[in-house]
């Protein structure tokens, strides 16, 4: 079966671009990897998706990392928690229906983007220094976080954000940049599962993976560049178009 580069290519690269900004790039790389293998395993494409992903996450870490300050020790709590939690969530899938998930979802990101908007400045600065208890909050947001994603997934790279903003009062470009660390060690053990419990198209996804790895470099550029501004309006976007998504596919 002949593999349509001019599709998806481009889509990895716009993927990357969006990911590096404000999360979302699955919005984007999944659906073109299910139109272009129809027959393939759901499953195969979305570890596939996974290995093109982690590149651009990677890469946008790094370049985060080099440009502003990430505060590593609060990430570090929130990515092992989120780790637990999202092999928590994983498990709970064979005895809950997702389905039912897709109601609250679509509150969850109304009420984000609704808080989002009327609060013209939140994000637009660091609104307060650690604080002794952030620590455990942040393991408990990455547990919860971790949990959710695991369990269904849509939207948390928003709900990293949004949460790393409301409360730990971080920027949006920082909080963005911080949300990379949890996305990145999340892709690698959605990959590690994936790879274990069948094949992967990974020539296909390591194709991908330099693509969205061009695209991570143009969104980090356009996010340190324009500032929170900039990141708080592609928030907002990449947040109406999931809550659009999850009300299509509900109905």
């Amino acid at each position: 079966m002949p593999i349509d580069w001019f599709i998806l290519a481009p889509a990895a690269f716009f993927a990357g671009l969006v990911d590096a900004v404000v999360g979302g790039g699955g919005l984007i790389q999944i659906p073109v990897l299910l139109s272009a293998f129809p027959q393939v395993p759901i499953p195969m494409l979305f570890g596939t998706n996974k290995v093109s992903s982690i590149a651009g996450t990677g890469a946008a870490l790094w370049r985060y990392a080099h440009s502003l300050t990430i505060p590593w020790k609060l990430m570090l709590f929130a990515t092992l928690t989120a780790l637990v939690g999202a092999w928590g969530g994983a498990a709970v899938v064979a005895l809950l229906p997702r389905e039912a998930m897709k109601p609250l979802v679509v509150l969850m990101l109304v009420a984000v983007a609704t808080y989002t908007f009327w609060r013209k400045d939140l994000g637009h600065a660091e609104t307060h220094e650690p604080r002794p208890r952030d620590p455990w909050l942040a393991a408990l947001f990455g547990l919860v976080i971790g949990f959710y994603d695991g369990f269904f997934g849509p939207g948390t790279g928003s709900f990293l954000i949004f949460g790393f903003v409301r409360v730990f009062g971080m920027n949006f470009v920082r909080a963005s940049a911080s949300a990379k660390l949890i996305n990145l060690a999340t892709n690698l053990s959605a990959i590690i599962f994936f790879a274990s419990h069948g094949p992967i198209l990974w020539g296909v996804g390591l194709t991908m993976a330099v693509c969205n790895l061009l695209g991570s470099q143009v969104g980090t550029h356009l996010a340190l560049k324009h500032g929170t501004r900039f990141v708080r309006h592609a928030f907002l976007v990449v947040v109406v178009v999931l809550i659009a998504k999850q009300v299509i596919d509900f109905f």
